[in-house]
């Protein structure tokens, strides 16, 4: 627990100095670029997407472009737990908790028919593990959907030689960054975690 909360603080001094930067914008659209070039985002019609902080890769444009496309869903935060909604457009949002705009109207529930999610932390590693903000949303949220295709979505300085992770953290099948490596291949996914 004291190696997550010390990756966190590390993280949040590196954010500090990257965020609002030319840097930022361009390595989100390279990123972004490297999402939608993915097989599994290109042949899925439900994607579940984050509506992005300051901090994080920008999806804001992003969202808009696909949601013409492909049915985008957005988590809402209701308590402790992260409800999902069809995004209808940027008049039908809301500034919600954590000052994070979200989707108003009904919930989505068919988590049978989401096909690919990307997702957000703090931090990932090399084998697919994910540090997240310390709330234990996604936690929660993803074994619902378990056998929904998942994107770690980051920038390159998020990438760490090893996140903490314990028995019951899923995976992502890939991390997507913006360097020109095996992590934002879109052909060469992360092997399966090794959780003994």
């Amino acid at each position: 627990m004291e190696r997550k909360k010390e990756l966190r603080k590390l993280m949040a001094s590196l954010k500090i100095r990257h965020a609002s930067s030319t840097l930022q914008k361009l390595q989100s659209a390279k990123i972004l670029a490297a999402l939608e070039a993915h097989p599994a985002f290109r042949a899925a019609t439900t994607v579940l997407l984050y509506h992005s902080l300051k901090d994080e890769v920008d999806t804001h444009a992003f969202i808009r472009k696909w949601s013409n496309e492909k049915r985008i869903l957005l988590p809402v935060v209701v308590g402790d737990e992260l409800e999902l909604r069809l995004y209808t457009g940027p008049e039908d949002m809301a500034t919600g908790t954590y000052g994070i705009e979200e989707p108003v109207g009904e919930t989505f529930t068919d988590y049978a028919d989401i096909d690919f999610i990307a997702v957000p932390g703090v931090a990932f590693d090399r084998k697919g593990n994910r540090l997240g903000r310390g709330k234990g949303y996604y936690d929660r949220l993803l074994p619902r959907i378990p056998a929904v295709y998942k994107a770690g979505i980051c920038f390159p300085f998020q990438i760490v030689e090893e996140v903490p992770a314990e028995a019951f953290d899923i995976c992502m099948d890939i991390i997507i960054t913006s360097n020109e490596d095996e992590l934002s291949h879109p052909h060469h996914p992360l092997p399966p975690c090794d959780r003994e």
